[in-house]
């Protein structure tokens, strides 16, 4: 199947240097991609976990290329990790001038003024007026289990609580807080002890259930949650849920941690998803978005509860100048136009999306704040979840030259590159529409 790239159009993204997208010139994968798929198989863990066989060349804004020349529209933006798209210019050139001043000297020891100024800026838009402290890593995974040693240091309590359908990384301590899947436990127990789940938008049943039967409220040094579900399937909670969180933590004197590592950086159209519920957290995590694919994260704490000592936590990464520069880019990027971006076309994306279901009966309940929204797939016929049906879309929709991952039980995302025009956006819904018709 060849799949024609839209004809250049005046005010179409940057990203179209590359020719536009969709553009499929080979069977999928073609030749080249498929002899590295092999190579991959033979060497590559097999915990890795791959939708479809896409081998990329190079991306630039919205259009991925894969080694054999077909060309993609990238509605997953890795994971939601490229808000300013793939190899933005002047993300690439604050790079590019870095990595030939410092690439390395380690900021658990040293000082230098990029890793400054990122901290400064990661206090100045975080929300809350009072002063904050930061700690950068390398990756969410490592940020939570900072702002889970840290909750238990300063409030000298032990139980944490998280929520099902919540994923917040895959080492032990952020295993441990993350219920999304049961495979991705499988195997690795006994986990961190005194970690307690609640069902997501349930603020009674922590105090009712868990405050009852499991432990006091006064042991609990922390509630680790996510203002948007990512793996469990981009939902949304009402805000009385959120709010209920914050007044609870106040109650008790549990800090309220944030994780803002899949929401945050403008893709809701707010700087940090937990704008829209009016609510300032204790402690927000950020990773992902935060550098446009260069690894970091940070904990952004409020500046009393960030009292551990020298050597209580530390990275020999974290921080690192070229990830620094690569988010100081990206977050005026954000600021002075994406994050905009996202809020316009927000509205059309999940308007878009609802027309979808309304047409596809395997479609159903479109969700989303900004450019991070959801569907769930099943089977037309009982309205059950169905995973098959899901794969199928996908596959159908790489086919059709379209980047799209699963979330959820049955889920879909559609996190693209903050960049993205109407027009891409479009053709990707409809290349999308059409993979669910041929599927379902």
């Amino acid at each position: 199947m060849t799949t024609i790239a839209n004809p250049p159009m005046k005010g179409a993204s940057p990203a179209e240097a590359l020719g536009g997208a969709p553009l499929i010139r080979t069977a999928l994968p073609g030749p080249i991609g498929a002899g590295l798929v092999a190579r991959d198989v033979r060497v590559s863990s097999p915990s890795n976990t791959r939708d479809y066989p896409l081998v990329v060349k190079r991306a630039l804004g919205c259009v991925v290329e894969d080694v054999d020349g077909n060309r993609f529209l990238d509605l997953a933006a890795g994971i939601a990790v490229c808000a300013t798209g793939h190899c933005h210019p002047k993300v690439v050139a604050a790079i590019q001038r870095q990595s030939a001043e410092l690439i390395h000297i380690c900021g658990s020891d040293f000082y230098y003024p990029v890793m400054i100024e990122l901290m400064e800026k990661l206090s100045a838009i975080t929300p809350g007026d009072k002063p904050k402290r930061v700690l950068l890593t390398n990756s969410g995974t490592e940020a939570t289990e900072a702002a889970f040693k840290l909750s238990r240091f300063h409030t000298k309590r032990k139980w944490a609580i998280g929520f099902h359908g919540s994923f917040h990384g895959r080492t032990m301590g952020s295993l441990s807080l993350t219920c999304s899947k049961a495979r991705q436990k499988q195997g690795f127990g006994p986990l961190v002890p005194m970690v307690a789940h609640a069902p997501y938008g349930d603020v009674d049943f922590i105090r009712n259930v868990l405050f009852k039967q499991q432990m006091q409220p006064d042991e609990v040094a922390a509630i680790f949650f996510e203002p948007i579900q990512g793996e469990g399937g981009y939902l949304i909670p009402d805000a009385s849920f959120v709010q209920g969180l914050r007044k609870l933590c106040d109650e008790y004197g549990i800090l309220l941690i944030c994780d803002e590592i899949q929401a945050g950086m403008g893709r809701t159209g707010r700087m940090f998803a937990c704008e829209h519920f009016g609510i300032v957290p204790d402690i927000v995590l950020s990773a992902k978005g935060l550098a446009s694919g260069m690894p970091i994260a940070a904990v952004i704490a409020q500046e009393p509860i960030m009292n551990w000592p020298p050597g209580a936590q530390g990275s020999t990464y974290g921080g690192n100048p070229v990830s620094c520069a690569a988010a100081l880019a990206t977050i005026e990027l954000v600021e002075s136009e994406l994050r905009a971006n996202a809020a316009a076309l927000g509205p059309r994306l999940l308007a878009q999306l609802q027309g979808i279901s309304s047409r596809r009966s395997c479609v159903v309940r479109p969700r989303g704040l900004g450019l991070m929204a959801g569907v769930d797939i099943v089977q037309p016929k009982t309205g059950k979840p169905d995973v098959g049906l899901r794969s199928q879309i996908l596959q159908g929709a790489y086919q059709r030259g379209v980047i799209l991952l699963p979330c959820g039980e049955s889920g879909i995302r559609f996190c693209p590159p903050l960049v993205i025009s109407e027009r891409e956006m479009q053709t990707g819904l409809e290349r999308f529409e059409e993979a669910a018709a041929a599927a379902g």
